[in-house]
């Protein structure tokens, strides 16, 4: 979890702020609580969501009863000093309804859970990063340099084996065998040929931006 460098959070009298909790996956809300300094403090000390509960007046691990806890992953206060958010990894449904969300309409089933396609954004960062910067002994640095060829060959090497990876797969299922190993080597793959489509995005100054609104565009059709 990043630090959190906010020692001068504004309390209230009630000792209490707001805390809007948020899928670190996608930036879903997923519920608002409070917190007081108990609170923070026990969420930074063992990465756990903690609340204080104002029916009870006490202190309050989410999940602790029902096991959906909430992993912090960032905690921001806003330009106020007067709230709280939170990005979190929810283990399970957030609402005591069994929902994802405490606003999903009631009696909503859970939402599957997402594919975690945000977290693309810092890659792209860290992508960006290193086309702005060029650090020395990067391997991202390396394929830059190499110009269009360098990253254009590496997809097309990635695509192949991600074919392969994939057949694989499929005589493994259709043989009845174990497919654990067959499994992990798709999804190396996958994530290599994603990784390298996205260095070459960069190397040609095009915004993954402009590939959603393309894909956008063509699901509207």
């Amino acid at each position: 979890m990043k630090s959190f460098e906010a020692p001068d959070v504004r309390f209230p009298a009630s000792g209490l702020v707001p805390a809007i909790v948020q899928d670190a996956s996608d930036g879903r809300v997923l519920m608002l609580a409070y917190m007081d300094a108990e609170a923070i403090a026990a969420t930074l000390a063992t990465g756990d969501v903690h609340f204080h509960s104002r029916s009870r007046d006490q202190l309050w691990r989410k999940g602790e009863s029902s096991g959906n806890t909430l992993r912090v992953v960032t905690l921001a206060m806003d330009c106020d000093a007067d709230a709280l958010l939170l990005a979190v990894e929810p283990s399970g449904p957030t609402c005591h309804r069994e929902t994802r969300s405490c606003f999903d309409p009631d009696g909503a089933s859970a939402e599957p859970a997402t594919q975690g396609f945000a977290w693309l954004e810092t890659l792209w960062a860290t992508i960006g990063e290193r086309a702005a910067n060029r650090p020395p002994g990067s391997y991202t640095t390396m394929l830059l340099d190499g110009g269009v060829d360098a990253a254009a060959r590496k997809v097309s090497e990635e695509a192949t084996e991600m074919l392969m990876a994939a057949k694989d797969d499929a005589v493994a299922e259709q043989s009845g065998t174990d497919r654990t190993t067959t499994r992990d080597a798709l999804s190396g793959e996958a994530a290599d040929l994603l990784f390298h489509a996205l260095v070459l995005l960069a190397e040609r100054d095009l915004a993954p931006s402009d590939v959603i609104a393309t894909l956008r565009a063509r699901h509207a059709r």
